[in-house]
């Protein structure tokens, strides 16, 4: 069968995010995590007292959809207040060996996906994907 599909850019980008998303979240299972799951955890590490919101904002989560996934992380992220109404979040020390664990995941994966664009490309890869989305 011909297959127009492919000289279509968005279709190839669905398809290899697909991809690698499966991947990607396949190893991270090994670990009981999601990939949703470790941007927040590396953004509480990288923010000790950033707030819910902020992160949602940042990774575009819906507010609604931030509860059941900070749920799911509570042994991973303590809160304290920071005001009356907001709370910061850090990563409890549980948190900080499985974000460990997940970055030596998460970085391996990295590494072997760069290694599969050619050598001349890989330079442009990371700024022309952010032209798309930035």
């Amino acid at each position: 069968m011909r297959d127009p599909l492919p000289k279509f850019p968005g279709y190839a980008l669905r398809r290899a995010a697909n991809a690698t998303a499966a991947e990607l979240s396949g190893r991270l299972s090994e670990l009981g995590l999601t990939q949703s799951d470790v941007s927040v955890l590396l953004l509480v590490d990288a923010n000790p007292g950033v707030t819910a919101s902020a992160i949602g904002r940042q990774l575009d989560i819906q507010r609604a959809n931030m509860v059941p996934l900070l749920k799911r992380l509570e042994e991973l992220i303590d809160r304290a207040p920071i005001d009356g109404k907001s709370q910061g979040l850090k990563l409890t020390a549980a948190g900080t060996v499985r974000l460990r664990a997940a970055r030596k995941v998460v970085e391996t994966f990295e590494d072997e996906l760069i290694a599969r664009v050619p050598p001349e490309h890989r330079a442009h890869l990371l700024p022309a994907l952010e032209a798309l989305w930035r």
